[in-house]
């Protein structure tokens, strides 16, 4: 489990969270939405500690993740970044098997667990097919299956995602996040999809300017009366097998 009670984060005199609250559940997915700006990535920063907290905890299954060395964090989250490109042409494989390196200190070789965990994380994305493929030359889905797949390998109990769908057709779209639904994990993930958001997720927390604007489950967070003034955009909603989704136009 992931929390944060009042947390903080300022760049500058600019308070980009205040006073965030946030509860993300072993087995769950947790999407943080919100317009441009409004602190969602910041959010996953703070909790991967890539940036100083102004105020307020984050804890994770309830130990203080300032408190945790790098090598312990990272045995217990993974983040699969927006934008991720390497200057080493590595193949599929050897990009998960990455993953292992927080079990390994220095210059240790991989071990028969490792390959064996690489191989299962594979498995479990759909990519064994593609093992010698090299990483650069995946097309947007299947990239971002490895990526996923490497998180795996890891085997942290947590997975952050910031925006996995982006550049994605809408086929890839929900074929990741479907893939992401069936994880065992306490999984967070940045959406901009509103309508994906509905469908995946299990609560959403909307930010406004960096403040909590809505916190539930996706039919009591994507109202129009709750939308609208933070989107500043007319919405409407229809409701789906029992998915709300959202239909948007110009106000005025």
């Amino acid at each position: 489990m992931i929390e944060t009670s009042g947390l903080a984060v300022t760049y500058g005199r600019t308070a980009a969270l205040d006073g965030v609250d946030l509860t993300a559940a072993d087995g769950r997915v947790t999407g943080l939405v919100g317009p441009n700006g409004s602190g969602k990535s910041t959010m996953l920063r703070a909790l991967l500690g890539a940036v100083r907290r102004a105020g307020g905890t984050a804890t994770v299954d309830g130990d203080d993740l300032a408190s945790l060395k790098p090598r312990e964090r990272a045995e217990r989250l993974a983040a699969v970044a927006q934008e991720e490109h390497s200057e080493f042409p590595l193949t599929v494989w050897e990009s998960v098997l990455l993953g292992r390196s927080v079990h390994r200190g220095g210059w240790s070789s991989y071990t028969d667990e490792d390959r064996d965990a690489a191989h299962e994380a594979m498995r479990q994305t759909g990519i064994d097919g593609l093992a010698d493929r090299p990483l650069g030359g995946l097309s947007g889905g299947e990239r971002q299956r490895a990526l996923i797949a490497r998180a795996l390998a890891q085997a942290a109990t947590h997975l952050l995602l910031d925006e996995p769908t982006n550049h994605l057709d809408v086929r890839y779209q929900h074929e990741i996040l479907s893939l992401v639904k069936r994880l065992p994990l306490c999984t967070v993930t940045v959406l901009h999809d509103l309508n994906l958001a509905a469908r995946y997720c299990d609560t959403l927390v909307l930010l406004d300017e960096g403040r909590v604007a809505a916190a539930g489950p996706p039919a009591e967070v994507l109202r129009p009366e709750t939308i609208e003034p933070v989107y500043r955009i007319a919405v409407s909603r229809i409701d789906i097998e029992g998915v709300p989704q959202l239909l948007f136009r110009p106000l005025g």
